[in-house]
């Protein structure tokens, strides 16, 4: 039995160590081994046995089947987060709060996708077959949501310009995009540029439109557009290749659809030796923490990335609860106010009126 259950001499171990044979080196009883690696012990299993069935796991390398157990009930402890973009930096905020509110209870698993692309149905039906305790999906288009299959427990993020019966946590976009548009000609800017991610989302399109709208109601004129992935060096090639064009037709200010295209604009603004904001003002969407510490200082609007995750967790562990949302004081869909954060980017602009 000794050969069977020491790891191999080469260094290697056995393909599965089972807690029978976690039981078998501790000289216990396999439901003494559950016990223990379950964290039910008080009462129950002296601290001799725990310090044994402790030493033959870590001896053995044993891993807790913790996924097929939770199967055999019909359903795992994996929460999967699906997600457009995850190398977008704004994402690694919704997942710190995602991950906070949901807790040890549950295995918080992503969809990653090639950056600007959306993760493809095949893909989300692959996951379903891992029968996850809940599905988050963060900025999905109608088409996406028409195909997804019924996934039990499914919350919504970021649903801007997406009608949907699910329940949904979702940022103010088209507010923020209003007030950008606004502090701009407040400034006195009536030319601009827009530089848009790839991602070919909803939430991209309706802050794109929202501030078009208010821009030209504003007397903006929004006279050229041009898009990239969510990349501070793409955005750098682009704004490279884009401002010989955009000066000559009298471009001031720079609106970017995320701050990570702002910082590559700043970059080249830097290369170019632009005055920034003399000669150009350059703003963002998302209020990254870096924002406030480059040069300069970067005027944003901040959404609430780390409460969108916060919310959205919440939102799931109430419908695992069997809690019908619809039937609550906050009702099903939630929305979290933008804010408007100026700062060096724009401030100070030669542009503004007497």
């Amino acid at each position: 039995m000794e050969p069977a259950t020491n790891p191999r001499h080469d260094g290697t171990r056995p393909a599965r160590v089972t807690a029978a044979m976690v039981a078998a080196r501790a000289g216990v009883s396999p439901a003494t081994v559950s016990l223990v690696t379950s964290g039910k012990t008080a009462g129950r299993v002296s601290a001799e046995n725990i310090a044994k069935v402790d030493r033959a796991v870590n001896e053995l390398g044993y891993v807790v089947d913790s996924l097929g157990s939770s199967l055999a009930r019909g359903r795992s402890n994996i929460v999967i987060l699906v997600a457009p973009d995850v190398s977008n930096p704004f994402f690694a905020r919704v997942i710190d709060g995602v991950r906070e509110e949901i807790g040890a209870g549950f295995q918080l698993l992503l969809s990653v996708t090639e950056a600007g692309r959306t993760p493809t149905l095949e893909v989300v039906r692959n996951l379903l077959s891992l029968r996850p305790a809940g599905l988050l999906v963060d900025a999905p288009s109608a088409d996406f949501l028409a195909g997804l299959p019924a996934a039990g427990p499914m919350v919504l993020l970021d649903t801007a310009g997406v009608e949907s019966a699910m329940p949904s946590v979702n940022l103010d976009v088209a507010g923020g995009a209003v007030m950008l548009a606004d502090h701009l000609a407040d400034l006195g800017h009536t030319t601009v540029a827009y530089l848009d991610g790839t991602t070919g989302t909803d939430t991209f399109r309706v802050r794109r439109e929202a501030f078009c709208r208010h821009a030209r109601e504003r007397g903006i004129d929004v006279v050229a557009q041009a898009e990239t992935t969510i990349d501070v060096a793409a955005a750098a090639d682009a704004f490279d290749t884009a401002w010989p064009q955009w000066r000559r037709m009298g471009v001031t200010a720079v609106v970017c659809s995320t701050d990570t295209h702002a910082y590559g604009v700043l970059q080249e603004a830097r290369v170019a030796r632009l005055s920034v904001p003399g000669e150009l003002a350059v703003t963002g969407f998302d209020d990254l923490p870096y924002s406030a510490a480059s040069s300069p200082a970067l005027t944003t609007v901040r959404l609430q990335a780390a409460e969108l995750g916060h919310a959205a967790g919440r939102q799931l562990l109430r419908l695992l609860a069997g809690e019908d949302l619809g039937a609550t004081a906050d009702g099903h869909s939630l929305m979290l106010a933008s804010e408007l954060v100026v700062r060096g980017s724009t401030a100070g602009s030669p542009h503004g009126r007497p």
